[in-house]
């Protein structure tokens, strides 16, 4: 298969809006199992009582945010290392999806910390490098918008983003470097702690994330795809006459 083919915003157009469904389809079947492992079948912490439940959002919003923000970044380096047009779309597609993801866990954990911790929000290493997350999504989307040339602003967005990757070992490695308040990782390549229908409620929840990113990303690139080949004919015959 030839997948430079698909590299045509005309071909990928097509292409996404077939897939868009299926990806919403399916992330609202694994959320759905995932909610019922995490709020039905999994039992109470012992230690935090039913408080502990927020982690089924929480912990895999958070993924996300790191995750999104790593796609974007590669999407950024293609466009600026290749020119090619539809990375530099993909990336300002993604970018409002990992800021959402970022709010709702830095809104989440908030939640999370006035039972736990007594207060909603502290100074905390893993809690404030999540923030400058969200606000590199901010100046992402700023800076892609900020020049009447979409071009130069997918240039510099991609920069931007670039650099802030740094970030993304600084937020996973906070609870080691530092002496935080947040509790460390409880999912890890070596094994978990977990009880296995938690683990099973954190996981399904994080792959309904995961397609909902893909669908919604895939929505937003068509529009941006629309917006950007407006003046080409297949755009076009696309208008009703």
């Amino acid at each position: 298969m030839n997948f430079y083919y698909f590299a045509s915003p005309a071909t990928f157009y097509r292409l996404a809006g077939r897939l868009v469904p299926v990806f919403f389809a399916i992330a609202l079947v694994l959320g759905v199992a995932g909610m019922y492992m995490g709020f039905v079948v999994a039992p109470t912490d012992a230690q935090q009582g039913e408080v502990y439940r927020v982690i089924f959002i929480h912990v895999p919003a958070a993924w996300m945010s790191m995750f999104l923000y790593f796609l974007m970044a590669c999407y950024g380096a293609v466009s600026l290392t290749f020119n090619t047009r539809l990375a530099a779309m993909m990336a300002r597609s993604l970018a409002p999806t990992g800021a959402m993801f970022a709010f709702v866990a830095l809104w989440t954990g908030a939640f999370w910390g006035r039972p736990t911790w007594g207060t909603y929000w502290v100074w905390d290493a893993r809690i404030t490098s999540e923030l400058v997350l969200l606000f590199l999504y901010f100046g992402f989307i700023a800076l892609a918008n900020a020049f009447e040339d979409p071009r130069r602003g997918d240039r510099a967005a991609a920069l931007l983003a670039l650099i802030g990757l740094v970030n993304l070992p600084i937020i996973y490695f906070s609870v080691v470097w530092w002496n935080t308040l947040h509790q460390g990782s409880t999912v890890k390549l070596t094994g978990t702690t977990m009880h296995i229908a938690m683990l099973w409620g954190m996981l399904l929840m994080a792959l309904s994330f995961w397609m909902y990113s893909i669908g919604m990303s895939l929505t937003r690139v068509r529009a941006i795809i629309l917006e950007r080949e407006r003046r080409t004919h297949w755009v076009r015959a696309l208008q009703p006459a």
